[in-house]
């Protein structure tokens, strides 16, 4: 396993989910996590009791990385907590999925201000805190940023705009040894799939159909990923979208 012993991250969205997974992994590595969420301060909790548990070190912090304020708390937090910062994964992410007639200018905002605002000012924020050897940020976007699925306009167009922000952010902070990248996950078993309603219908069979390795993914497959971005082991990797979904495209 890769090592972080020493460093400090900060997991947006991180009280399920793939969010979750992230943190306890990056925590099992050896890093001390920040464990950020919007509303579900319960979950949040339960994840820093799961890392902490097994010898870690973690706190819950508050906060929407859709407001500005709340992002430099957040940052202000882990800092307090810790002393530093080396990672920032960002996780957080909305989405709804409606056809074209369906959407609304409300909820384009929605998605737009967490998906891409939220990883965009967070990256902000992220640079004024690392150090002089610089850091890792990892965004997470999904292959629905280049594959064609309908009704997923709105989505679709917030992660193709993570992609976008991940090679720009990979040019303009290299200097500071800013590593940036992405991970594009496809369809991962998680709290969110399960509420859809997703499991055991006609596009769950459609999609791992289309899988060669022929399941869903887990949120334990893309926290594994993560780590090895936040580690001296990806040092030089910068600007690059990994899809990690057992080959779905």
């Amino acid at each position: 396993m890769s090592d972080l012993k020493g460093k400090v991250a900060i997991v947006t969205g991180a009280s399920k989910g793939i969010g979750a997974e992230i943190a306890r992994a990056l925590a099992a590595a050896g890093a001390a996590v920040a464990v950020n969420y919007a509303s579900s301060k319960e979950g949040a909790e339960k994840v820093v009791a799961d890392i902490k548990s097994n010898g870690g070190k973690a706190i819950a912090v508050k906060g929407s990385v859709a407001n500005a304020d709340d992002i430099k708390n957040i940052f202000a937090e882990t800092k307090k907590a810790f002393g530093s910062l080396d990672i920032l994964v960002n996780n957080a992410g909305v989405y709804a999925f409606q056809p074209l007639e369906g959407v609304t200018d409300g909820e384009f905002q929605r998605q737009f201000n967490t998906n891409v605002l939220g990883t965009i000012l967070a990256a902000q924020e992220a640079a004024k805190y690392f150090g002089p050897e610089g850091g890792s940020i990892i965004n997470v976007s999904s292959v629905v940023s280049l594959a064609a699925f309908p009704n997923t306009v709105v989505y679709s167009a917030t992660k193709g705009a993570v992609d976008a922000v991940t090679r720009v952010l990979a040019a303009e902070l290299g200097p500071k040894k800013i590593r940036v990248n992405t991970i594009a996950p496809g369809l991962v078993e998680t709290e969110g799939v399960h509420t859809m309603g997703v499991l055991g219908t006609d596009f769950e069979k459609s999609a791992v159909a289309q899988t060669p390795l022929g399941r869903v993914g887990q949120p334990d497959d893309i926290a594994k990923v993560a780590v090895f971005l936040a580690s001296d082991e990806s040092g030089w990797i910068t600007g690059d979208r990994l899809t990690v979904s057992g080959g779905a495209r």
